[in-house]
């Protein structure tokens, strides 16, 4: 009898527990991050990189290298949230995107880009 009292809580607790799920990566938030926050850089400096200038593999490559501006700092620091603070004032994205996990926010963009790539399912240029 015993036994049984412990066990349905505990099997109650175990079917009712709330299911983490991985996060599923929004191509759609990544397109307006890369857009409002990459593309806007990178026109200001007269460089512009476009999802469709390279392959999957050549943008796999890059961002697990993660070197930005010849090595001299790295593709994730653009994603940290202490980045997005520093440029919300200025910029709409990094101000509505603050709050959101760098991780998520990172896996947002690479899939926008992997989609859009040369060899993606929907290649774009983002001029």
């Amino acid at each position: 009898m015993n036994r049984i009292h412990l066990t349905l809580p505990l099997l109650a607790a175990v079917m009712f527990a709330p299911v983490a799920q991985a996060y599923e990566p929004d191509w759609k938030v990544g397109r307006i991050y890369y857009r409002s926050i990459c593309t806007a850089c990178h026109t200001t400096a007269k460089i512009t990189v476009q999802p469709i200038d390279r392959t999957k593999a050549e943008w796999t490559a890059y961002l697990l290298a993660d070197k930005h501006n010849k090595g001299k700092d790295t593709v994730s620091q653009y994603f940290s949230k202490q980045y997005r603070d520093s440029i919300k004032a200025t910029n709409k994205a990094a101000a509505k995107f603050a709050e959101r996990p760098e991780q998520e926010l990172t896996a947002d963009v690479k899939t926008f880009i992997m989609r859009s790539s040369k060899d993606g399912e929907a290649p774009a240029s983002c001029s």
